[in-house]
């Protein structure tokens, strides 16, 4: 309950905020995770990117003053963010359907989209196998994107890799430098708070002499999921472990990156396992 606690804290921030930038860092430390696992979490659960509801948030507080006040359109739009009315007007739009200067017309509808809470829920899902691992540091190398600190945005630039590597004989080249216990294709998102965000395709590997870039993961305990399918069905896994398996696991995310592991690469009916970095809750 202190994991739902914490995340319906980092709400009342966000609602405290919705009038200024709100800070992707301190949500996170609200609910003692990095920045990423933040997002991803939240994405997660509410179903929902983090950036698409704080812009549905400002925009139904922002019909209220429009519809309540005589402030300016201009003076809305600054209060919340906009710092261009052009784009106050797009992203108002895209929220209610109409545009700012309509809402004191009478008869028009605007939407509301009130502050979400989160509570834990039980279902009677299907059973997750797991084990819980401890593991010294070791080494990948592969190749690596940078990504944006807002984690919709990734969405591309990842199956995008995934679609180049499959395609220009990365994924050939990669296999035959393996020489760890660690087998198979990883999928890394190296993205803590303290250093640029980037995921790579790679092995583990201790060569140093090749053209990729190398990457240290540290030493960390990880909960460790397998699971066989599509790349649909890796996504749906993650979502059970963050909405189903964490809450009441006894653990929280520690701090080092998320893996995927790819035991059999075919897209259409892939062997791999998920690596989640955790620690005891304190």
């Amino acid at each position: 309950m202190d994991w739902i606690y914490r995340f319906n804290e980092s709400i009342e921030y966000m609602e405290q905020h919705l009038a200024n930038e709100i800070d992707y860092g301190e949500l996170g430390k609200i609910a003692c995770c990095s920045t990423y696992h933040y997002q991803r979490m939240f994405t997660y659960m509410a179903g929902i990117p983090l950036s698409e509801y704080i812009r549905r948030r400002k925009m139904s507080l922002a019909a209220v003053d429009l519809q309540q006040s005589n402030a300016k359109i201009i003076d809305i739009a600054e209060k919340y963010g906009y710092r261009s009315p052009t784009a106050f007007n797009r992203a108002f739009q895209s929220v209610h359907g109409i545009a700012p200067s309509a809402v004191k017309n009478e008869g028009v509808s605007i939407k509301s989209f009130p502050p979400i809470r989160f509570q834990l829920t039980i279902k009677g899902a299907e059973e997750m196998e797991y084990r819980i691992e401890t593991k010294e540091a070791f080494r990948i190398i592969g190749v690596a994107a940078p990504l944006s600190k807002e984690l919709e945005k990734n969405f591309t630039i990842v199956p995008q890799m995934w679609q180049t590597a499959s395609m220009d004989g990365t994924f050939q080249k990669l296999a035959a430098l393996m020489d760890t216990p660690l087998k198979g294709l990883l999928g890394v998102s190296a993205c803590g708070d303290a250093e640029e965000w980037k995921y790579f395709i790679a092995v583990a590997s201790n060569q140093t002499e090749t053209d990729f870039e190398s990457y240290e993961i540290p030493a960390s305990t990880w909960a460790i999921f397998s699971g066989e399918g599509t790349n649909q069905s890796i996504q749906q896994l993650e979502q059970r472990i963050v909405t189903e398996w964490l809450p009441t696991s006894g653990y929280e995310y520690g701090n080092a990156p998320d893996i995927e592991v790819y035991l059999s690469p075919d897209p259409n009916n892939a062997k791999y396992e998920v690596w989640i970095p955790v620690q005891k809750k304190q």
